[in-house]
């Protein structure tokens, strides 16, 4: 399919990624659980029947939990650096950098573990027409998705105030403004607590499934 999927994804380092996790975990458990979703997103993208697969980064690998295991999985991926002070400005950067192949952009995050590629195919044949874009809400009150076949508003996104209940609500209104049609995506929960984390391990089966059993089983041992 002529569409390029992008994943704004951070190192999986304690301390950096998936900070609150802590408590009830560790800083290094936040961070593994961080490597699984970001190793199942990966797997996700691989799969999706798409031309190109983008991950913007940030942090250092080398650091990283799982740093081996991502850094296979990451040859299969054009991996552009992160730009911008903040995470607004960063998402629209990695926008315009994505639009560099001339196609229609889905971009998602590293806190979705759940989504498949179907999911993620779905989302790119939705982008055919010269205004379509499509925006997956998140459950928070923020968005898992947006896509778009014309990328112009990208640099709006700085605009946007982030990680609050009202940016699905703000960035639908800003896709709005511009004319786009908007195709809603299905509500997501993106793993931003302990409590997100347990629901979302819950309707997945992949590699944070399998790390959230493993590190609840220790916090359980550890109460007795």
């Amino acid at each position: 399919m002529p569409a390029t999927l992008l994943v704004v994804a951070k190192a999986p380092i304690a301390g950096f990624a998936k900070t609150r996790l802590t408590p009830p975990l560790s800083p290094r458990e936040g961070a593994q659980l961080a490597a699984a979703a970001l190793l199942d997103t990966l797997d996700a993208m691989r799969a999706a029947d798409v031309r190109h697969r983008v991950v913007a980064w940030t942090g250092e690998l080398a650091d990283a939990e799982e740093s081996d295991e991502i850094a296979v999985a990451l040859r299969d991926f054009t991996v552009i650096p992160q730009r911008g002070t903040g995470f607004a400005q960063r998402l629209a950067a990695a926008h315009a950098d994505a639009a560099c192949f001339g196609l229609p952009i889905v971009q998602i995050g590293m806190d979705t573990p759940q989504v498949g590629a179907d999911r993620l195919t779905a989302a790119a044949a939705r982008l055919t027409g010269p205004h379509d874009a499509v925006l997956g809400p998140a459950a928070d009150g923020g968005w898992w998705a947006l896509g778009w076949t014309d990328s112009r508003a990208a640099p709006l996104l700085g605009e946007v105030p982030m990680s609050t209940p009202r940016t699905g609500e703000l960035t639908r209104e800003m896709l709005d403004r511009c004319g786009y049609d908007v195709h809603r995506l299905p509500v997501l929960t993106d793993v931003d607590t302990y409590d997100d984390a347990l629901a979302v391990a819950g309707r997945s089966s992949g590699r944070f499934a399998a790390a959230l059993r493993r590190v609840s089983a220790i916090h359980s041992e550890a109460r007795l």
